[in-house]
């Protein structure tokens, strides 16, 4: 560098060393006058307290001054950004890359040697992992074979680092390495506004709990659905076995409604959004609300699992209004912010919980289903009670919005700025999308006794449900004549087997008070002939 860049790049590194240390030196034996200052002291200041300081500080500047001195439009990232080069690279990590003499590349590459790299690259792409000895053969032997044994090539080292350099340092796998070739369709889609995207996912609890019935410790599947746009956990689910298409419906129809109030919550819980007063939701929804927000989604991002990829789900996206897209195939950053979720909720409320298993088997405590002390119910109440008091208030850091990198914004911030920008379209559904929502059987045979004969679409189990019917037996024994879609259709109930989502009382039936209370059947409402049943005993 030239020497009045080196001084640039000096003075910079005296700021990152103010921060970290205090000061300017970087040494506390040798302080300058007044050091350290108060708003830099690290005995009572943190080092995002420190960081958020320098950057006031430096805003404090005059433009020209700070232009000069090469300290305009620096943030907290950048200063971020500038203290993880200096410690990789020294000074010359703090310095701007037009700054630097440009390279001079690799003058023994030839475009011979060129265009073999790149024919062992699109080779060995395809083929099982090698390792840079034999790709350094494998260059040899292209340049040997097509241009003669007279064409010069660089050595191992060299042509290590223009690997590198080209291709990146190939530390992912082969079938990652491959997907990552893929050519992109649509491009880079910006999210704009809550409910643009919402991603779901599910995972196996980290935490023991006790089920219902008879208090044995199991495993649940926790579902989440994540705005991304304001990173609001707008709803999930507890499921003792792995989700099914059922449970993804009510998921997204928890989406949509707002979230009632609770008995143990305090008046901090309630709705907080300003343009929209809590009153006037609450004369919509017929309940107190709480402050989580509620939407409809216009595309849902999910997986591939077999639970996302069925006919029901294109029947849920068509009453819903919405398009459920999976994500590409090997890409996890397509929903990598409730990817990241997880960890972040494990670490701030799961690992605080008794009965928690770690993130393996080998993190495993001794006896974490002894430890488990939590009913589903409680658990889902607790998780519930942390989203709302704490996730939606918690700031989000470096997921600040492009519009506002440098604000302090939390999902509730971010949720409630969107009223301004972009206003809100307040539509709470209807109780019959509870029905219309839930897989359609088709009734092959109504029988006297017996009941209805029932049977789901795509699959050869009959189920008799018991009715009671007010006709003559001879009426009543009528089989469904036509076509299968001309025969009565009905409505399957919610498994019962799913707990309350989030949003408690909403993930139930519109008839749920009535149900208030009754233990559900054994049997599922089925009669005793069932054929699931006699096989059971």
């Amino acid at each position: 560098m030239k020497p009045d860049r080196r001084r640039l790049a000096e003075l910079r590194v005296a700021h990152l060393l103010e921060v970290k240390t205090g000061f300017r030196s970087g040494d506390p034996l040798m302080p300058g006058p007044g050091e350290p200052k108060p708003e830099y002291d690290p005995e009572t200041t943190t080092l995002t307290e420190r960081r958020l300081a320098k950057v006031a500080e430096l805003k404090a500047m005059t433009r020209e001054e700070a232009k000069l001195l090469g300290l305009a439009e620096v943030g907290y990232r950048t200063l971020i950004r500038w203290e993880m080069n200096r410690s990789r690279f020294g000074l010359i990590g703090c310095a701007d890359d037009r700054w630097l003499r440009e390279s001079g590349g690799h003058p023994s590459v030839s475009e011979e040697v060129r265009e073999a790299i790149f024919a062992v690259r699109a080779e060995t792409l395809h083929r099982s992992r090698v390792d840079g000895r034999t790709r350094e053969a494998m260059i040899h032997q292209y340049v040997r074979e097509t241009f003669g044994r007279d064409t010069a090539v660089p050595g191992y080292h060299t042509l290590l680092r223009v690997w590198k350099e080209w291709f990146g340092p190939g530390g992912a796998r082969q079938r990652y390495e491959r997907s990552a070739q893929l050519p992109t369709k649509a491009g880079h889609v910006v999210v704009h506004r809550p409910g643009q995207v919402v991603a779901l996912d599910s995972t196996v609890l980290p935490v023991m709990v006790r089920e219902g019935v008879f208090g044995d410790p199991v495993k649940v599947h926790l579902t989440l659905a994540m705005d991304v746009y304001t990173h609001s956990l707008c709803a999930f689910r507890l499921t003792l076995v792995s989700d099914t298409s059922v449970d993804v419906a009510m998921l997204l129809r928890d989406v949509m409604l707002p979230l009632p109030m609770r008995a143990d919550w305090g008046e901090d819980m309630e709705w907080p959004y300003p343009g929209l007063p809590a009153a006037a939701v609450a004369e919509f929804a017929g309940y107190e609300v709480a402050g989580l927000p509620f939407f409809a989604p216009e595309t849902v991002t999910t997986d591939h699992g077999s639970v996302y990829r069925n006919h029901h789900l294109v029947d849920v996206q068509r009453v819903l209004g919405c398009n459920i897209l999976p994500s590409r195939v090997l890409r996890p950053t397509d929903k990598q912010v409730v990817e990241r979720a997880f960890g972040s909720i494990r670490s701030l409320l799961f690992e605080h919980l008794l009965g928690y298993t770690g993130v393996d088997v080998a993190d495993r405590g001794a006896d974490p289903e002894g430890d488990a002390t939590w009913t589903i119910e409680q658990m889902e109440h607790v998780i519930a009670t942390w989203i709302v008091k704490v996730w939606q208030q918690r700031r989000l850091g470096e997921y600040a919005p492009s519009w506002d990198p440098g604000g302090d914004h939390s999902p509730n911030s971010l949720f409630a700025a969107s009223f301004a920008q972009g206003g809100f379209a307040m539509e709470i559904p209807s109780p019959e999308l509870y029905y219309q929502l839930l897989p359609q059987h088709s009734v092959t045979k109504i029988h006297g006794r017996r009941g209805v004969k029932s049977v789901g679409s795509g699959t050869t189990a009959r189920l008799w449900i018991a009715t009671v019917t007010s006709g003559p037996p001879a009426a009543a024994d009528a089989k469904g004549s036509g076509s299968s879609t001309a025969s009565p259709v009905t409505a399957a109930p919610c498994s019962s087997r799913t707990r309350s989502p989030t949003h408690g009382t909403r993930c139930a039936g519109p008839d749920s008070r009535r149900r208030a209370g009754r233990r559900p059947s054994a049997t599922h409402g089925c009669a005793t002939s069932c054929s699931g049943h006699r096989r059971r005993g």
